[in-house]
């Protein structure tokens, strides 16, 4: 049974094995696997195959377990406007391969490393329209763009992805710990965000990104975990750690700050996320 009102999740390499060995292990102790799924050459890669697909369908049913798929390299189209970048014919391949999930919600990154410290106007808008119609293509493909949740990557504006977001319905994945990485205060950016949220990775830093959460002060953890609980946030929040050791300290961390609220809110307040399944 779920303790909180988000889906609490983290990624498919806690274990060192594969990702079903991984699916099998975390059944129970989560209620969200991320698949990452970013070596998908042809003839090499981490992609599942049908009878793999078969069971985690069947892991998930049995187990309240959902998956969020995240898209391999930077989506962008070619210069030209065609469908053959690399990034696109990738994406497609794992979405093809998973859709028979029905993942939560599939996560991705837009390359805008070309522009992301300033453009002529004309450089910037043809990069967003380019990034929309990227969006476009890939939401066809999975079904809905809503299913699309794109992530802020470290290093870019806190406003770089807005107007493209103002042009197109996809959700958002929100990365706390690209933002503490940064040097940025979650809370505020989390607020304006969240109700177009649909997935929310953590993780601690320790020289680098993608660490336990207990190298994250109390004070700052507790305040990305009351603002969710404040918001009654009821998606994916994904523990993005890549070893057992991590993930466990991870999960004490966020379990010992809960467990000092005595409830949650009852009733919906200003912000409440609604891309929750079911709403």
């Amino acid at each position: 049974m779920n303790r909180y009102p988000f889906r609490l999740g983290t990624t498919s390499y806690i274990i060192p094995a594969d990702i079903l060995p991984n699916v099998r292990y975390l059944a129970g102790k989560v209620q969200d696997v991320e698949l990452v799924l970013f070596e998908v050459e042809e003839g090499y890669g981490n992609l599942p195959n049908r009878e793999q697909i078969a069971e985690m369908r069947s892991i998930a049913s049995d187990n309240d377990l959902t998956y969020t798929i995240h898209l391999p390299l930077d989506l962008h189209l070619a210069d030209d406007g065609s469908l053959k970048h690399a990034s696109l014919e990738k994406a497609q391949r794992v979405i093809d391969c998973t859709f028979e999930l029905d993942p939560w919600a599939y996560v991705l990154h837009l390359n805008g490393k070309s522009v992301r410290n300033g453009a002529a106007p004309e450089i910037m808008q043809h990069w967003q329209e380019n990034a929309v119609r990227s969006l476009e293509i890939v939401g066809n493909w999975a079904g809905n763009v809503q299913k699309l949740a794109v992530e802020n990557v470290e290093g870019y504006p806190l406003n770089f992805y807005e107007p493209v977001l103002d042009m197109i319905a996809v959700s958002r994945t929100v990365d706390i710990g690209h933002l503490w990485l940064d040097n940025k205060d979650p809370v505020e950016y989390l607020r304006n965000a969240l109700p177009r949220t649909s997935v929310i990775h953590i993780h601690g830093i320790d020289g680098r990104d993608h660490k336990s959460l207990d190298h994250v002060p109390t004070e700052k953890l507790r305040a990305v975990l009351d603002e969710l609980l404040r918001a009654q946030y009821c998606g994916v929040l994904t523990i993005e750690v890549f070893s057992e050791n991590d993930f466990i300290k991870s999960c004490v961390a966020i379990e010992e700050i809960i467990n000092t609220k005595t409830s949650f809110p009852d009733e919906p307040v200003p912000g409440k996320n609604n891309l929750c399944k079911g709403n």
